[in-house]
C-alpha cells in the first residue's frame, strides 16, 4: 500500500522515537492503538520488546484472549499483570476521577514488572486525537513519566488504522472499546457482579452480530447502545424479545435502547 507522504513521514518519526529505546515495554490492551504500537516496536527492536497486559475484573476475557493470541503470533514476550481493582482506593466508589486511581495503580505495576524484566522504558498507545493531559487517566500517565510515542509522532486514530491495514494487522478496523467500568454512571458503586453482568450482556450482543456496542448499567436498568444503522435491526420483534428475555435473566429489571445510538464516553454526561 502506497502511503501519503505526510503519513510516511509520521511513520518514520515513530521509528526514530522507538529506536531511541534500547529495550522497551509496551502497555498492550489488544486495541487498535496498542496493537499497532507493539507491532511497530517489535519491527524496530525485535526481542528487546516486552508486552504487558493487565488482568482486571473490568477487562473483558475476549480482550485478554486477543492479547495473548497476538503476542504468540508475533513472537513477542508477553506478561499478564494481575491487578485487584476492588482494592484500589477510589475505584469501587466510582468518582469522576476513577480512571486516575486505576491507571496510576495499573501502570505502577507495569513499571515494576518492566524493571524486574530488565526494561527501562514503558510506552503506551495514546494518539494525537486523544484528549489533553487534564483527563484523569492522562494525568496518571504524566505523573509516572510514561511515554506516548504515537502521540509524539502526531499519529491520529485514522493514521493508525491506515498504517495497521498497510502492514496486515487485523485490528485496523476493530471497533473501539473501553474497560467495563465505563458502563456504570459515576457515583454508582462498582461491584464484580455488575461488571460480570455487563460483560455477559455485551457478549450476547456480539454473538448476535453487532460490532460496536455498549450496555450501560443504571442500577437494574440496561441501556443498550448500538451504531445508528443497527437500531432498526435490534428492534426487530424476535431479536428484541430474545435480548430482553436474556438480559432479564441476567438480573436487569428494565431493558432499554438508546435512540441516540452508540456514543463513546456517553457516561460523561453524568458529571456535574
Amino acid at each position: 500500500m502506497d502511503l501519503p507522504h505526510d503519513l510516511q513521514c509520521k511513520k518514520e518519526t515513530l521509528r526514530s522515537l522507538l529506536e531511541r529505546f534500547e529495550r522497551v515495554a509496551v502497555a498492550f490492551s489488544a486495541g487498535v492503538d496498542s496493537t499497532f504500537l507493539l507491532a511497530a516496536a517489535y519491527e524496530v527492536l525485535g526481542d528487546r520488546v516486552l508486552a504487558l497486559t493487565g488482568r482486571t475484573i473490568s477487562t473483558p476475557k475476549r480482550d485478554l484472549d486477543d492479547a495473548a493470541a497476538f503476542c504468540e503470533a508475533l513472537g513477542v514476550r508477553h506478561r499478564i499483570v494481575d491487578v485487584d481493582q476492588m482494592a484500589i482506593k477510589g475505584f469501587a466508589d466510582n468518582p469522576p476521577d476513577r480512571c486516575y486511581h486505576c491507571k496510576k495503580e495499573l501502570f505502577s505495576l507495569f513499571l515494576k514488572t518492566a524493571e524486574a524484566e530488565g526494561f527501562t522504558f514503558l510506552v503506551e498507545g495514546t494518539n494525537a486525537d486523544d484528549a489533553p493531559d487534564d483527563r484523569p487517566g492522562m494525568r496518571a500517565l504524566r505523573e509516572l513519566h510514561i511515554k506516548s510515542p504515537l502521540r509524539d509522532a502526531k499519529l491520529t486514530k485514522q493514521d493508525i488504522r491506515t498504517l495497521s491495514n498497510s502492514i496486515g494487522l487485523k485490528t485496523w478496523d476493530k471497533p473501539s472499546f473501553a474497560c467495563l467500568a465505563t458502563r456504570i454512571p459515576f457515583g454508582e458503586t462498582i461491584t464484580p457482579q455488575k461488571l460480570a453482568r455487563i460483560e455477559q450482556a455485551e457478549t450476547l450482543l456480539f454473538e448476535k452480530g453487532f460490532r460496536q456496542v455498549r450496555v450501560r448499567s443504571h442500577g437494574n436498568l440496561a441501556r443498550i447502545e448500538v451504531e445508528t444503522p443497527d437500531i432498526a435491526r435490534i428492534t426487530e420483534q424476535d431479536l428484541r424479545q430474545e435480548i430482553a428475555e436474556k438480559f432479564t435473566a441476567l438480573g436487569f429489571d428494565y431493558v432499554t435502547l438508546d435512540l441516540n445510538g452508540f456514543r463513546s464516553g456517553s457516561m460523561n454526561k453524568t458529571i456535574q
